[in-house]
């Protein structure tokens, strides 16, 4: 399907390659002997245009990593950019105007307004903003997502799948620089999630559009560009044009590794960091 004239959003001035990055990456929780480090020192570049997943055991920061790069927590070092904006810094009303108009967001939950019709919640966040969206984008987004008979059905009249295309096309519709997916499929069965995957895909191969997306499903993360491996709150490994398979390999080597590690060493993942702070997620 044809990209309409009025193309997607793809970036500030500055590199044009990159759409967020992160040097020194510090996030901790706690303090003194109760001090847990989610995030170490990371460094991190998400290419723009290509889809990016996040993988680790549960603690290893990658949900905070995807909270830091949003916007959504604030870091205790380093520095973190959103094309060419540094956002480590910004006052909370500067972070809100940022994340509204510069970023998008699914997450496990959907996060619908069950009064509103499909059509609504994908243009709320910009009705609010007091923005008009692009008609042209709009009904190409809609088509894409294969919503077009759903737009006045409300969220419970939707099945798991199409809720979650319905939070797509809401992260979609604004332009956003960048997608944050986290778990996007983890409230739906295979068939749906694997729609929901495939939906993502196109939507950087389609639309432009660049995603990263937090996972623990091998299958998931296949259908991504890159893998990033956290491991205590690190980067530890990449692995380019995944497979399930190989990305199950990779897994099972870390694993490995974490059960031979002597206890209080950077092999201990659990003992380590037992969550990723106060959002509870991993």
């Amino acid at each position: 399907m044809p990209i309409p004239d009025s193309a997607p959003f793809t970036g500030r001035s500055g590199d044009a390659g990159t759409a967020a990055r992160a040097r020194g990456l510090t996030k901790a929780y706690g303090s003194g002997e109760t001090t847990v480090l989610a995030l170490d020192s990371v460094d991190v570049d998400i290419a723009r245009g290509r889809f990016t997943a996040v993988m680790g055991p549960s603690g290893s920061g990658k949900s905070t990593l995807m909270h830091c790069l949003a916007g959504l927590d604030n870091v205790s070092a380093g520095q973190v950019w959103l094309g060419d904006t540094e956002i480590t810094g910004l006052k909370e009303r500067e972070l809100t105007q940022l994340r509204r108009d510069r970023v998008g967001f699914m997450f496990q939950s959907f996060n619908l307004i069950p009064t509103l019709s499909a059509l609504e919640n994908m243009t709320l966040p910009m009705d609010i903003a007091g923005r008009k969206p692009d008609q042209a984008w709009l009904e190409h987004v809609i088509d894409t997502l294969g919503l077009r008979d759903r737009l006045k059905h409300r969220p419970a009249q939707l099945s798991g799948g199409q809720q979650q295309r319905v939070a797509c096309a809401r992260a979609l519709v604004a332009k956003p620089e960048l997608i944050f997916a986290d778990e996007p499929t983890g409230n739906l069965d295979s068939r749906a999630g694997l729609e929901v995957l495939g939906f993502l895909r196109d939507a950087v191969d389609q639309l432009g559009q660049t995603v990263v997306m937090v996972t623990h499903d091998p299958g998931a993360a296949a259908h991504s560009d890159l893998v990033l491996f956290l491991g205590d709150g690190r980067i530890v490994d990449d692995l380019e044009r995944p497979t399930a398979d190989a990305v199950l390999e990779r897994m099972k080597r870390f694993d490995a590794l974490h059960a031979t590690a002597p206890p209080g060493t950077s092999g201990g993942h659990g003992a380590a960091s037992p969550s990723d702070g106060p959002h509870g997620q991993s």
